[in-house]
């Protein structure tokens, strides 16, 4: 199936689902749902916990078809948050089941996520985030994340490639989140709250130096060295 039917993108609420206009794709709501369904099941680690808004379009939805949705994103440990669409009885039933309608005028991406994989040849692309991440506040990127800045308590990252936090890294990080076993997590002061690679768990030990570190996955599990 095409990976056009659906566009996948980070916003300030948390993951936007876009679906292409109608007119365009000549589809509807069941190819949007198989694709999605496609989508979690290959990223299950980059979607899990997270927030998704759907943009549907001029898409007309009922009650039942948003249940749908919400009970696929459901099973894979996502919340469905709002629904946004151009067709006011898909709004009515979006607000009969408590959903948001309006995301607000600001739609600026907190990250560009793209959770399908690069065409062959081509890296994962990097965002570069130039700010600190305070209490829950969460970047999901299918490439590598850089931020300029620090990782508060509360906050998440959730990549599929590398993370470099040039500044304290206190909160929850999640790199190869795709089961990129060889990611790696790099900050000036290496103290998360929790730190994953692919399938692997550790968190900081009560007591540490502050120094800038790398953490990587060795002979089964996560390990700490000085980053030079």
């Amino acid at each position: 199936m095409s990976s056009e039917l659906i566009s996948i993108k980070g916003i300030r609420q948390g993951l936007l689902v876009t679906w292409q206009s109608q007119d365009e794709q000549g589809q509807g709501w069941e190819q949007l749902l198989a694709e999605l369904g496609q989508r979690l099941k290959a990223n299950p680690s980059f979607f899990k916990g997270g927030h998704v808004s759907l943009d549907v379009g001029t898409l007309a939805l009922t009650e039942g078809d948003l249940c749908r949705a919400r009970d696929l994103l459901t099973e894979h440990d996502v919340t469905l948050h709002a629904v946004v669409s151009e067709d006011a009885r898909t709004e009515a039933a979006a607000q009969a089941l408590g959903l948001v309608i309006q995301l607000g005028l600001d739609r600026r991406p907190v990250i560009v996520a793209a959770p399908a994989p690069p065409p062959d040849g081509q890296e994962e692309q990097a965002v570069l985030v130039q700010r600190t991440l305070r209490s829950g506040q969460s970047i999901r990127h299918a490439g590598h994340v850089v931020i300029v800045g620090d990782v508060n308590p509360g906050a998440e990252i959730v990549a599929g490639g590398h993370i470099v936090v040039w500044g304290k890294l206190r909160g929850t990080v999640h790199a190869g989140a795709m089961g990129d076993e060889d990611a790696l997590v790099c900050a000036l002061d290496l103290s998360p709250t929790q730190l994953r690679i692919a399938g692997y768990i550790t968190r900081s030990p009560e007591e540490r130096k502050s120094a800038p570190e790398v953490a990587a996955v060795r002979d089964g599990q996560i390990v700490a060295v000085p980053w030079k």
